[in-house]
């Protein structure tokens, strides 16, 4: 009976090491635009390029990704204040609009106030973050952040002064960086590197299961994995580069053909994109083989009767394939459906965004530096 209890025991103590933050799949920014008959005018004035956050040096990069849709809830202060966030492997620093922020893109957000939280330490630092469509300009300062029952002590975070219009249109507040401090602006510590030193997970990894059309059910979970997420065993890659989440692809394949990455490549498994994105040449192949055609805005359209006779497309990470069905790469939306690859210019870098990670539950180590993927339940 001893022996049992001790067990017992343990496998409570390991179940209270999981911190789960959950995730709401809440309206897009293409959904908000096109409630408002803005989304045409916006596209043209904003073409996106999700590629944009990976070719800055120094300074973080980002985009106008308009159907980003999952976000969670953090605080940051004491009291804590409340800010809804992209969780981002494809960054590394946490920032939220504040008190000192005037641009449109603030002031329907909600915003940090310094003067209210007994525990914030100003930096006197500036910080400065380049989007595709504009930048974001603010201050860095300390404080202790709140993150799915993680309570993170003297934690440096961005506190914005501009933003860039896009972030209007976004639900979220902010962005919480999972990626490596090696691309960290002004080199600050990301959160979870100070969830590990800090002692505040069991494990240096963390989960992220991503669900299709619900609200509900997403989650990121710090210090472990969820089996409850996925099916059959967790297939490791090894990192290729420890800044972003960066593998090596072999190839993307369509019935045993290989249509695009050609020779190998390499990908980044970003939680901060929401599609499948490519070099264009690359990405136009892919979406003529499954039958779209793009239009001038650079959506690949297809019918959507079509889906169940479209082909599987495989994607080969270190000589493992993952497959993703039609139904998993073509979004249905009232104005009809298109598949979700996009184009990322000529740069070769692929990003596997939530399009990739809805279908395969991924596990990021950050000491053994890989990624594991699973088929998502």
């Amino acid at each position: 009976m001893m022996k049992w209890l001790v067990v017992l025991a343990a496998l409570v103590a390991f179940a209270e090491c999981l911190h789960k933050m959950p995730l709401i799949k809440g309206k897009s920014a293409r959904q908000t635009l096109k409630e408002k008959g803005l989304w045409e005018e916006y596209r043209r004035k904003h073409p996106y390029n999700p590629a944009a956050k990976f070719y800055s040096s120094g300074t973080e990069s980002m985009t106008n990704d308009a159907d980003l849709s999952y976000y969670g809830t953090i605080s940051i202060g004491t009291p804590p204040q409340s800010f809804s966030v992209i969780f981002d492997t494809g960054s590394s620093n946490l920032w939220v609009p504040s008190v000192y922020c005037n641009s449109s893109a603030c002031e329907n957000h909600n915003q940090f106030n310094p003067s209210q939280s007994s525990t914030f330490q100003s930096d006197d630092e500036s910080l400065s973050i380049q989007y595709g469509t504009g930048s974001m300009t603010g201050l860095l300062g300390s404080d202790t952040v709140q993150v799915g029952g993680i309570s993170v002590a003297k934690q440096v975070f961005g506190l914005s002064e501009t933003e860039a219009s896009f972030m209007t249109y976004m639900e979220a507040d902010g962005i919480l960086g999972l990626a490596f401090q090696s691309i960290a602006s002004d080199n600050v510590v990301p959160v979870f590197n100070n969830m590990i030193t800090q002692g505040l997970v069991s494990e240096p990894i963390f989960s992220v299961y991503l669900s299709g059309n619900s609200e509900q059910g997403s989650e990121v979970v710090f210090g472990g994995t969820d089996s409850t997420h996925y099916t059959g065993t967790i297939t490791w890659i090894p990192l290729s580069s420890a800044t972003y989440w960066q593998i090596n692809m072999d190839s993307v394949t369509i019935n045993g053909q290989t249509v695009a990455c050609s020779g190998g490549c390499q990908a980044i498994i970003d939680t901060g994109t929401s599609q499948i994105v490519g070099p264009t040449t690359d990405i136009n192949n892919l979406n003529s083989w499954v039958g779209a055609s793009t239009d001038q805005s650079g959506d690949a359209i297809v019918n959507c009767q079509n889906i169940p006779s479209m082909p599987d497309v495989t994607f080969t990470l270190n000589g493992n394939a993952f497959t993703v069905p039609a139904s998993a790469y073509v979004s249905q939306s009232s104005s009809g459906c298109m598949t979700g690859f996009g184009q990322g210019g000529t740069t070769q870098l692929w990003i596997l965004g939530d399009v990739f990670i809805r279908e395969y539950y991924a596990v990021f180590n950050a000491q053994s530096q890989n990624i594991g993927l699973a088929k998502s339940a």
